[in-house]
C-alpha cells in the first residue's frame, strides 16, 4: 500500500520489486571505537551486489528517510544504507554538529566496501545535512563511489548564516533547537508548543539565554553561533569549500531560489564547472522545507536516472548542465552554465519620490525612516524555514513607516534577470551601528508586491555617509510587461536576521536597544541602485 501510494505521489517509475526487507541496527565501527547504527534496505531476493545508495542522517533512520527514501530506491535497483550520524538515534559518541562528518563518513565508506553483500558501486544521496556529509568526503572517495546527488546543501554549511556583517539568527538557532529536542518523547506531538517557545526565545535578551528558554538547557552549538563569526577558527573543521575543486565523481545537485543554502550551492557548482568537471544543477522555485517535499520526487528520480546509470557504468540521458525555473515566466529553461551567458549587469537607480529607473537621478534630498529594534522590521516570506517562507504578498510590510520602496513605471516589455543580484545604497545612520536590508519585488497589475530576492549587510561606521554593498540572493525571474519592478530598503528582517541593537554590543550579550534615524541618498555622486543581471 505504502509503495503504491509513494509511486503515485512522487511520480516515480514502476518498481522492479515491491518485496523489500530491512536489516536493522547494523553496527559500523569508527576508528575511535564508537559504533554508528545503520539500517540496510534491499530487495528480498537478489539484493546482494546491487549498487548501494548511502544516506547519513542526524535525524534518525525511520521516517522520512527509511520509508520515503530508502524503500523507493530499494524497489528500483539499489540496496540502501541509512546511517544515524554520531551521537543520535542509537549511534554512539556525542553529536558535535558538522565537525565529525569527514572522519566518520570516510570510515563508513571504508566499512561499506568491505561488506560481503556490497557490490562494486556506491551512490551518495541526501538533502540538507545529508548532502553536506557528501561534500565532507567528496575529495577522498573510494573508486566504488560512482556519483553524488547533494540536494539543497553546500560544502560550508552554516557559514553563510554566521557572517560578521549579517548574522542570520532564525535558521541556525531553530536548527539547534530542533536537533536538541528531536529525540524527546512525543517530540512530533510537541512541535507546535516547541515552535511557540522558539519564537519567544528569539526575542529574548540577552540572546545568550535564549537557548535555555527554547530547550530548557544550554546548547553548545547555539552558543557558538552567537559568539563566533564565520571566520573564527571554531568553524574551521566544518568548512569543506576548499575541497570541492578536487571532487571528480559525477555530481547532480538540486537547489531552490528561496533555499537557505542557495549561494553556497551555486558556488560549489561553479567551482566544479571551473575545474573542468561536468556537474548538473537544477534550481526550482522552492524554499528549504518546500525543497524537501517538492524535491523528494526529483531527488529519487535523479538517483535512479543519473545515479543508477553511473553505478552501472552507463551514461544517463543527455540534458543541459543547468536547468532553472524562471519565476514570472513560471517555466523551466535549460542553460549551459552558471551564471549563464547573455545577461549583463544593469543599474536601476533609486529616485526621489519613490521611483526606480535606469537613468541616474538629479539632485535631491535623502529619504529618511526610523528603525527601532524594540519593534523590528519583520521578516516576511523569503529565505526562511518558517511556514510563510518563499514568495508572499509584501503589501503589509511595505506599508510600515520603517520600509522605503522605489518602483518603476509600468514595464512596456518583459525584463528577464538570471544570475547574481546586488545593490549599492548610499546610507547614513544617526548611530554608528546599523543594518541595510534590500529586497527586490515584482508588482503585478493588481498592486500585489511579491518578493523575488533580498539580502542584508551590517555596518560598523554607519554614521558616516558611504556606499553600502548588499549582496542579494541569486535568482531567475521575468518581470512581465505591465508589471513593475520594486526595491525595498529597510534596516532589518527579524527574526531571519538578528536585530541590530545599535550599540555595537555582541549579539550574545546585548540588552540595550537603541532606535536610529536612517538616511538613503540618491543623487549625483551618491546614486543608490540595485544591479540586475538583465538579458541582453
Amino acid at each position: 500500500m505504502i509503495s503504491r501510494l509513494l509511486e503515485r505521489l512522487l511520480r516515480l517509475p514502476a518498481p522492479a520489486t515491491r518485496d523489500v526487507v530491512v536489516q536493522r541496527d547494523l553496527r559500523v565501527p569508527m576508528p575511535d571505537g564508537v559504533e554508528l547504527l545503520a539500517d540496510r534496505w534491499a530487495p528480498r531476493h537478489g539484493g546482494d551486489g546491487l549498487p548501494a545508495a548511502l544516506l547519513r542522517s542526524p535525524y534518525g533512520r525511520r521516517l522520512p528517510f527509511g520509508t520515503l527514501m530508502a524503500r523507493p530506491l530499494a524497489e528500483r535497483g539499489f540496496q540502501v544504507l541509512v546511517q544515524s550520524t554520531r551521537g543520535g538515534f542509537g549511534s554512539g559518541g556525542v553529536f558535535d554538529p558538522l565537525r565529525q562528518e569527514r572522519e566518520d563518513g570516510l570510515a563508513t565508506l571504508d566499512w561499506l566496501v568491505r561488506q560481503p553483500w556490497a557490490g562494486d558501486a556506491i551512490v551518495l544521496v541526501g538533502a540538507s545535512y545529508l548532502g553536506y556529509v557528501q561534500w565532507a568526503v567528496a575529495d577522498r572517495l573510494p573508486p566504488q563511489v560512482k556519483a553524488m546527488i547533494p540536494h539543497v546543501t553546500e560544502s560550508g554549511l552554516t557559514l553563510e548564516f554566521l557572517r560578521e556583517d549579517g548574522l542570520s539568527l532564525e535558521t541556525p538557532f531553530g536548527w539547534g533547537v530542533q536537533v536538541a529536542t528531536q529525540e524527546r518523547r512525543f517530540a512530533l506531538l510537541r512541535r507546535r508548543g516547541q515552535a511557540k517557545k522558539l519564537q519567544q526565545a528569539l526575542s529574548t535578551l540577552p540572546l545568550a539565554q535564549a537557548d535555555v528558554v527554547a530547550i530548557g538547557h544550554r546548547s553548545d552549538y547555539i552558543q557558538d553561533v552567537l559568539a563566533f563569526p564565520d571566520t573564527h577558527p571554531r568553524w574551521a573543521g566544518l568548512d569543506h569549500r576548499a575541497r570541492v575543486a578536487d571532487v571528480t565523481v559525477p555530481a547532480s545537485s538540486f537547489a531552490g531560489w528561496y533555499d537557505i543554502f542557495l549561494p553556497g550551492q551555486l558556488r560549489d557548482f561553479r567551482t566544479l564547472q571551473d575545474a573542468g568537471r561536468r556537474p548538473r544543477l537544477t534550481v526550482g522555485p522552492w524554499t528549504h522545507a518546500g525543497d524537501l517535499v517538492a524535491g523528494a520526487s526529483l531527488t529519487l528520480r535523479e538517483t535512479v536516472e543519473f545515479g543508477l546509470a553511473h553505478a552501472r557504468g552507463e551514461q544517463p540521458p543527455e540534458r543541459a548542465p543547468v536547468r532553472l525555473f524562471v519565476m514570472g515566466e513560471e517555466a523551466w529553461r535549460d542553460f549551459a552554465s552558471w551564471p549563464p551567458e547573455g545577461y549583463a549587469p544593469q543599474r536601476f537607480h533609486l529616485q526621489p519620490g519613490g521611483a526606480l529607473a535606469r537613468q541616474e537621478p538629479g539632485e535631491s534630498a535623502p529619504d529618511r525612516y526610523r528603525y527601532d529594534p524594540a519593534d523590528p522590521t519583520p521578516a516576511v516570506g523569503g529565505v526562511r524555514m518558517a511556514p510563510d517562507a518563499g514568495r508572499v504578498d509584501n503589501t503589509a510590510l511595505e506599508a510600515r513607516a520603517d520600509v522605503l520602496t522605489y518602483t518603476t513605471g509600468v514595464l512596456g516589455e518583459d525584463v528577464e534577470i538570471v544570475g547574481e543580484v546586488s545593490a549599492e545604497i548610499f546610507f547614513r545612520s544617526s548611530l554608528r551601528f546599523a543594518d541595510v536590508f534590500v529586497r527586490l519585488c515584482d508588482v503585478g497589475p493588481d498592486g500585489r508586491s511579491v518578493n523575488v530576492c533580498d539580502g542584508l549587510t551590517s555596518l560598523k561606521n554607519a554614521d558616516e555617509l558611504a556606499a553600502v554593498t548588499v549582496t542579494l540572493w541569486p535568482t531567475a525571474h521575468r518581470f512581465r510587461r505591465g508589471h513593475h519592478i520594486r526595491v525595498q530598503v529597510s534596516s532589518g528582517a527579524f527574526p531571519r536576521y538578528a536585530r541590530n541593537p545599535g550599540t555595537g554590543e555582541p549579539h550574545a550579550t546585548a540588552v540595550t536597544l537603541l532606535a536610529a534615524d536612517q538616511e538613503v541618498h540618491h543623487g549625483p555622486g551618491r546614486a543608490s541602485a540595485v544591479i540586475l543581471p538583465v538579458r541582453t
